[in-house]
C-alpha cells in the first residue's frame, strides 16, 4: 500500500497515470490549509506530549509515596479509558458549548458573558483537556510499574550516603525511567494525532482555525477525491514521522547504554 501511495503521489490523479513530477507534493507544501493544519497539529504535539509525560510521571510518583487511598484515586484516573467517545463528546458539549455548565457557573460567579470554547481561541486548550483527562491514566500505570522495577538496594544505599528525594529522584530514579518515559512519549505522540476523532465529533469538517489538524487535511481532501494531492500529504507526514521516530529512538539508545554503563 506504501509503494501504491507513492505511484499515485507522482501521478496527475489516480485514474490519469501521466508523470506529474513532483507538482502534487509542491501544490501540498503551498497551500495554506495544509500549513495551517501542519502548524495546529504540532503546536498541539508540543504542548500535549510533554504535559502527558510530565503530569503522568507526577501522578504516578504520588500514588507511588503512599498516598491513602491510592487505589481509589488510580480508579478514578483511569475511568476515563472505558468511557466511549461519543460520551465524551457528549460530556465536552454539555461543559463547554455556548450553553454549558461552564459558562453558567462563569456567569453566576464572576458575571462573565457566555463564550462558545469550542470556536474561540481557547478551542486548542479545550481539547488539550480532554486530551490529558483521556490518556493521563494509561501513561500513569506504566509509570507505576516502572517505578516499582526499580532496584530498592540503590535507593537505599543513596538514602543511607545521604541524598535527599530529589536527588535520589534526578540521580537514581530518572535514569531507569528512560526507557518507559521514551515508551509514554510515543505513545502521547500517536494520540495526540487520533485526536482528530474526537474534534471532528465536536465540530465537523471545518473547525475553528486552530482545531484545523492535519487529519481534516487529510479527511477533506479524500472527500473531494483529490487522490494525488492525498498521497503526497500522506508521503510527507510518513516522512516527519519517520525522522522524529528516529531523532527519538537515537537519544533513547544512548541513554539506555548510559544506564548500563
Amino acid at each position: 500500500p506504501l509503494l501504491m501511495l507513492l505511484k499515485i503521489s507522482f501521478q496527475k490523479s489516480s485514474v490519469n497515470t501521466a508523470f506529474a513530477g513532483v507538482s502534487n507534493y509542491v501544490r501540498v507544501l503551498t497551500n495554506d490549509a495544509f500549513i495551517s493544519a501542519t502548524k495546529n497539529t504540532v503546536t498541539f504535539a508540543l504542548l500535549a506530549v510533554p504535559l502527558a509525560i510530565v503530569l503522568s510521571l507526577l501522578l504516578a510518583i504520588l500514588l507511588n509515596s503512599g498516598l491513602p487511598g491510592k487505589s481509589f484515586f488510580r480508579s478514578v484516573l483511569l475511568n476515563p479509558m472505558t468511557v466511549p467517545v461519543a460520551s465524551i463528546v457528549l460530556i465536552w458539549q454539555v461543559f463547554f458549548s455556548y450553553n454549558g455548565v461552564l459558562n453558567g457557573w462563569l456567569y453566576d460567579l464572576l458575571g462573565l458573558n457566555p463564550t462558545d470554547w469550542l470556536k474561540s481561541e481557547y478551542a486548542q486548550g479545550v481539547i488539550l483537556l480532554l486530551f490529558l483527562w483521556k490518556n493521563l491514566g494509561y501513561n500513569m500505570v506504566l509509570f507505576l510499574a516502572a517505578l516499582g522495577n526499580i532496584p530498592q538496594e540503590i535507593l537505599e544505599s543513596a538514602k543511607m550516603d545521604g541524598a535527599g528525594a530529589v536527588k535520589r529522584f534526578f540521580s537514581i530514579k530518572l535514569h531507569y525511567l528512560n526507557s518507559t518515559i521514551f515508551f509514554v512519549g510515543i505513545m502521547s505522540l500517536v494520540n495526540s494525532f487520533k485526536i482528530f476523532r474526537e474534534v471532528y465529533l465536536l465540530t465537523g469538517d471545518y473547525p475553528y482555525e486552530n482545531l484545523y489538524m492535519l487529519q481534516h487535511f487529510m479527511n477533506n481532501a479524500f472527500t473531494h477525491l483529490d487522490y494525488s494531492k492525498l498521497s503526497a500529504g500522506a508521503i510527507i507526514m510518513c516522512i516527519v514521522m519517520v525522522v522524529i521516530l528516529g531523532v527519538l529512538f537515537f537519544f533513547e539508545t544512548k541513554t539506555d547504554s548510559e544506564v548500563e554503563e
